[in-house]
């Protein structure tokens, strides 16, 4: 044998031997990716969140000295940066993320005083959600927290409620559908039809300046490639308050503005205002306002018939939470922006329990553009160039929200 020849055969030998190795090697290909970690403080409790593209794989338990959460997560990648945790809390004073095995994260939460694991729950994707790992801890005695500590007392996903019922398809749309390149935004014009709503001073129906103001800044925000709007109603109809929060969903809403207009004994009151979602209301007058926009009807709920009361309580609750903090973000926005433009209310953010603010899965705001029972205000909204001003700058609240999109809530 030549030597040349000898070489070349050695040469075959490594590569084939090389090969080998590489395929015995971990790919590390995780199946699963952790894309934001959310706290919310309750009394006496926090409610940890993962968000997630997929199902997950988990082991949750308690260790002491120092005392300590531990979440590990197989197969499943967590960006190093979620743990700079977010806003202030009771219970948990810093996270940190390792590996637990070659292809598994670990999640470490320090504690700042005893606690236990009350619930885990692992939540399919549900309206505008992806996966959500939720754990739940609670403030516990230093014997109760001792007693929990260890591997014998961890949760995993064979002891724990797992929402499985949508598992089995979740996978197969989740590939197969697009994301959505539009940002769908439903506008709602209050009242009509039968129902005027507020009466001005000089006889103008609430539900006239509302389809107009509407129909204004539906024109605006079109102008704007990436919107796609829709009117609960385009005409003098009357639409129940249940059937304007059904089309938001039905239109797969990533916001839900009704539009409104007040009046009130005082002649003299004037100022626009924005609302969000609150069971109690924040002043006797949002109580009031509430009430009277709320008498025509009640809104319909999600319909959860496939899951347990205990999930289904589960999942409203997590979709409520997130959509009111979304909803209180979009009005800080929407406040700041027409505070350059017009006369706003003192405490111009306001709470109240408005039917039409109730979806649970999509944010929503109502603003009272202003008082028709006061005469100034009243020509004013009922002039194009006016309510063209505060369309420009509701739209522009608007694209500040959605360049936000890194919300800061807490489910």
């Amino acid at each position: 044998m030549s030597l040349k020849t000898y070489i070349v055969n050695i040469n075959k030998k490594l590569c084939f031997l090389l090969c080998g190795i590489l395929m015995l090697m971990p790919t590390h290909a995780f199946s699963a990716q952790v894309s934001n970690l959310r706290l919310g403080q309750g009394i006496g409790s926090l409610r940890i969140v993962f968000d997630a593209d997929s199902k997950l794989d988990y082991k949750v338990f308690l260790l002491s000295e120092p005392e300590r959460l531990v979440v590990d997560l197989k197969n499943t990648d967590i960006n190093k940066k979620l743990e700079q945790i977010k806003g202030e809390n009771t219970l948990v004073s810093g996270a940190r993320i390792g590996s637990a095995g070659v292809d598994g994260a670990r999640v470490v939460f320090d504690l700042r005083q005893p606690a236990i694991v009350k619930k885990v729950m692992l939540l399919p994707p549900q309206s505008n959600f992806s996966w959500r790992f939720v754990v739940d801890i609670e403030v516990a005695s230093a014997r109760e927290f001792a007693s929990r500590v260890g591997n014998d007392h961890a949760f995993t996903n064979h002891e724990n409620i797992t929402v499985s019922s949508a598992a089995k398809t979740s996978k197969k749309k989740n590939a197969v559908s697009s994301p959505k390149k539009k940002k769908v935004i439903v506008l709602d014009p209050g009242h009509g039809g039968v129902d005027p709503g507020a009466i001005g001073v000089s006889g103008t129906y609430e539900k006239h300046i509302t389809l107009a103001m509407a129909r204004e800044l539906k024109e605006v925000l079109e102008k704007n490639s990436n919107y796609k709007v829709y009117l609960t109603r385009n005409r003098d109809i009357f639409i129940p308050l249940r059937d304007r929060v059904k089309i938001a969903r039905r239109y797969d809403a990533d916001l839900f503005l009704s539009i409104h207009a007040d009046s009130a004994p005082n002649k003299r009151a004037t100022g626009l205002s924005v609302y969000t979602l609150s069971e109690k209301a924040s002043d006797k007058e949002a109580a009031a306002l509430a009430e009277k926009e709320n008498k025509a009807d009640i809104v319909a709920g999600l319909n959860f018939a496939e899951h347990s009361k205990e999930v289904s309580d589960i999942l409203l609750n997590l979709a409520q939470r997130e959509t009111l903090n979304r909803s209180s973000e979009f009005a800080t926005f929407m406040v700041a922006e027409m505070r350059k433009s017009t006369h706003t209310l003192d405490n111009t953010h306001r709470f109240a329990g408005f039917a039409v603010l109730k979806a649970p899965d999509v944010p929503s705001v109502l603003m009272e553009l202003g008082y028709l029972s006061n005469r100034n205000e009243e020509k004013k909204l009922q002039q194009k160039s006016y309510r063209k001003k505060l369309a420009i700058a509701a739209a522009r609240a608007i694209d500040r929200y959605f360049q936000n999109m890194q919300h800061a809530s807490v489910f």
